[in-house]
């Protein structure tokens, strides 16, 4: 009797310890993802207005918008990895000519109008990330392959009359387009049922080649060459299920067979089958879609439509972030006029930041890769760039760049740029080898940028110059660098992960920290301060001293650079070094440097005198597109009292004319994250809805994209920007100032008449889950991903806290700053004391 009654009380300990520990990783939350993905769903009762407008489809690396004409589905297949020159090309002196990313056109052709009225339905399902287009006894499911770069079409043919299909691949140029020593070469070609079109770009020792093959499976094609440009597949009428598969490949080794690559890639799609694939597809975006989520509702539904943009912001960044660069602000893999674009193929530090600044709370820290990437590999010739072109130590990141860094300067040309960029040389005294240099230079790339519109006369291309020497739009910007620099630190603080502080962050760190140090035109001057001169302000201050973006950064900067060679003991003789200019750095410029303004409430200021007489009004407000001094930390909640004072009176200044709601920022506009970290929900509320319903000049095309950056620039910025905002309304985890301790703050810019859930990672490798419902929070929950400490400001100010730990009550709390200590994947849940936690679980949708 004993031996059961061991036995039953055994068994019970069992189900005990099982019950504790189902107890413990059980969230509060059961989330439907697809319903509430599928908000995001793109559903056309009518085609897309243009091709601009088409809905995207891709896997990171390989994508198109898909579109209809009323007889074909089209698509321009795109690469981020495609680039027709490098940074150091002498062909393409206009502006804009430079081009990047298309592989091919390609059309589905049903012989005849079947995609136009009634019968016309398109949907994207941003869960499964599949576009199905329905005509008439016609449908085509378009979907980008997760583990290769093929896309798939499924196409269902239900017509009486038995009209052919036709699958057309054509170039996206002439066979042969050469502009001085760049050469361009198409070529098409069938191989017994499949079809492929090869590029090549060569200049100097420059080389990129890309491959698209097409094949089919389920029925009998017959592949022709149609003219110089195209090459097609006959699949014969009567077809009722065919599945298409659109393979790509691209190499800048010209070693590399890219044909053999793709067609590699086409064999494995075929033997896995469209199903398969899709299979394939709708695991990889179930696990993508459960690593984070955000639930928004408000009676007027404007909450609604900012959770719809937020979702599909995390699609298309799924949808083409995933490969060896970054998605291009300028069109992504989006393009469909070919492969020039404005703006072409350089990468702006201010645009690429709307896509990467807002990625970290999503949990996707791997759409972040590609940009660390470029940048990383990139990283020795920014050695070379800051010593050649400024005589300095470290690094020089230029606000614009191509893929490949900055290319070397011939010795002479290098040293004459010192004295001319340095301002050390007057203009006037440039010489002819300089400007005969510089002349077929692409006038984008930073350090030509002095370099301005031009145009054809007598058969020779004639520039002109900007009118201030050396100084251009993005010529004498350095804070890019120190941004770029203090994203890598971030990744550390959201990760923890020490071996990417040392290998990755901290070369970053000290690359931009010596550089600043050791710039020619900082210089500790007779009040005993550090000063810089001769800078920008971005783009909207040029030659200026102690520019606000500048002193920011170098604000940011050196706080964490010793932060970090303390967590990773190293560079201790460097640390009284780094201190000793921190502490006698100039301060941030503000009005009350200037007399006629010291009246007024004390703001930032761009600038102090002097400053170019062609764009230097060094008394605006910093410039409401890069927010520097919101950027680094130095205004969070819980930091210097001064600086947050300081802070509010900035950003009431971009209101003294307007209202809130009468406000629409800027596509680029870093305004509404602004407000939501000064706590400020009154302007949240109008902001970053405002943002997202765009410009009058740039409207909203049905895909939820716009043109605002030019021709064929299919691009989100503004969501990406609006979702960045929406992040820092919901949840900060930022510290009160630079390297220090970061404080999750739930809530802390959200309108009370909107409700929300969410489910985000914040810095400590913390992820937050929160509700919060007719303005009153309900609960936090936090998992420990590091065993960090967490500290978490009072989601009930003034009130007692009951806390959580695994399942288990664990303590009350009162105090302002929550302190908790963690393992690794502990689950901590606070609620408002003698509140049952078993009473909150919610169902999202």
């Amino acid at each position: 009797m004993r031996k059961i009654s061991t036995i039953i009380t055994g068994l019970f300990l069992v189900l005990v310890a099982r019950s504790q520990e189902a107890n413990k990783n059980r969230s509060l939350f059961n989330v439907d993802y697809q319903k509430l993905v599928s908000r995001a769903d793109l559903v056309y009762d009518r085609p897309a207005s243009r091709s601009e407008a088409g809905q995207p489809v891709g896997n990171g690396r390989m994508g198109s918008l898909v579109w209809t004409t009323p007889s074909q589905v089209s698509m321009q297949v795109n690469r981020v990895d495609v680039f027709a020159s490098n940074s150091a090309s002498n062909n393409f002196f206009e502006r804009n000519t430079d081009y990047c990313g298309g592989t091919g056109f390609v059309d589905l052709d049903f012989g005849e109008p079947v995609f136009e009225g009634k019968d016309f339905r398109q949907q994207l399902s941003c869960y499964n990330a599949v576009s199905t287009i329905s005509g008439k006894a016609v449908q085509a499911k378009v979907l980008a392959w997760n583990e290769a770069d093929v896309m798939a079409v499924a196409i269902k043919d239900n017509r009486a009359t038995t009209r052919p299909l036709t699958v057309n691949l054509r170039m996206l140029r002439m066979p042969v387009s050469l502009r001085g020593n760049h050469a361009a070469i198409s070529t098409i070609e069938t191989r017994g049922e499949r079809i492929l079109l090869k590029q090549v770009f060569k200049e100097d020792d420059y080389y990129c080649s890309s491959a698209v093959v097409i094949g089919v499976t389920g029925a009998k094609a017959t592949a022709e060459k149609t003219n110089a440009m195209a090459v097609r597949l006959n699949i014969a009428g009567g077809t009722t299920d065919a599945h298409v598969f659109i393979a790509s490949a691209a190499s800048f080794d010209s070693t590399v067979d890219v044909v053999s690559a793709a067609l590699r890639k086409l064999e494995a799609a075929q033997q896995k089958g469209y199903d398969g694939i899709e299979a394939s597809n709708r695991m990889w975006w179930s696990h993508f879609w459960q690593q984070s989520f955000v639930h928004l509702n408000s009676a007027d539904g404007v909450a609604d439509e900012i959770e719809k943009n937020y979702t599909y912001f995390l699609y298309v960044m799924g949808s083409s972030s995933r490969g060896d660069f970054p998605t291009k602000f300028n069109g992504m893999l989006w393009t469909t006029g070919g492969d020039a674009r404005q703006w072409g193929g350089a990468f702006w530090g201010a645009n690429q930041s709307c896509y990467y600044e807002a990625l970290y709370p999503t949990n996707h820290l791997e759409l972040m890769n590609p940009m660390f990437q470029m940048y990383t590999n990139a990283y020795p010739s920014f050695e070379r760039a800051a010593l050649q072109q400024w005589g300095s130590k470290g690094i020089f990141i230029p606000e614009t760049v191509g893929f490949d860094g900055v290319p070397a300067l011939p010795d002479d040309i290098a040293a004459e740029m010192r004295d001319l960029y340095l301002i050390r040389k007057p203009w006037e005294q440039r010489s002819k080898r300089f400007m005969d240099y510089a002349f077929a230079k692409q006038p984008f790339l930073s350090r030509w940028n002095w370099k301005h519109i031009g145009k054809w006369k007598d058969g020779l291309w004639e520039y002109t110059e900007r009118g201030d020497g050396p100084y251009g739009p993005v010529n004498h910007i350095f804070s890019r660098g120190a941004k770029i620099a203090y994203q890598y630190w971030q990744k550390y603080e959201y990760t923890k992960d020490l071996n990417w502080l040392r290998e990755k962050a901290y070369p970053m760190l000290k690359g931009m920290a010596e550089f600043y140090r050791n710039f020619p035109n900082v210089k500790k001057e007779k009040d005993g301060r550090y000063h810089i001169r001769h800078v920008n302000d971005n783009e909207s201050i040029w030659g200026g001293h102690n520019t606000v973006e500048e002193i920011s950064s170098m604000m940011g900067i050196f706080p964490v650079v010793i932060k970090a060679s303390e967590l990773l003991n190293t560079d201790a003789a460097m640390r009284p070094v780094w201190k000793e200019f921190m502490t006698h750095l100039s301060p941030l410029t503000t009005t009350k440097d200037y007399p006629d303004m010291a009246s007024q409430p004390e703001a930032w200021v761009g600038s102090l005198p002097p400053t170019s007489p062609i764009r230097g009004n060094g008394k605006r407000l910093p410039d409401g597109n890069t927010m520097p001094v919101w950027f680094f930390d130095l205004c969070n909640p819980g930091g210097n009292p001064a600086m947050l004072r300081i802070a509010h009176n900035t950003f009431n200044g971009y209101f003294r004319n307007t209202s809130f709601k009468e406000t629409f920022p800027h596509v680029l506009s870093k305004i509404p994250a602004a407000a939501a970290v000064l706590g400020r929900a009154d302007a949240v509320r109008a902001l970053i809805p405002n943002q997202l319903k765009g410009a009058v000049r740039n409207p909203v095309l049905e895909n939820r994209m716009d043109l605002s950056e030019g021709f064929y620039t299919t691009n989100i910025q503004r969501i990406g920007r609006a979702s960045d905002a929406l992040h820092l309304a919901l949840c900060q985890s930022a510290p009160p100032a630079p390297g220090g301790d970061p404080v999750i703050r739930v809530f802390p810019a959200w309108p009370n008449n909107w409700d929300a859930q969410f489910s985000l990672l914040c810095r400590g490798n913390f992820l937050a889950s929160a509700s919060v419902r007719k303005g009153r929070v309900e609960f936090v929950e936090l998992i420990s991903n590091a065993g960090e400490t967490c500290r978490v400001q009072n989601p009930w100010p003034g009130s007692k806290v009951m806390v959580y730990k695994n399942g288990r009550q664990l303590q009350q709390l009162k105090a302002d700053i929550l302190v908790m200590d963690t393992k690794v994947q502990d689950r901590i849940l606070l609620v408002p004391s003698s509140t049952d936690p078993a009473k909150l679980v919610r169902k999202v949708l």
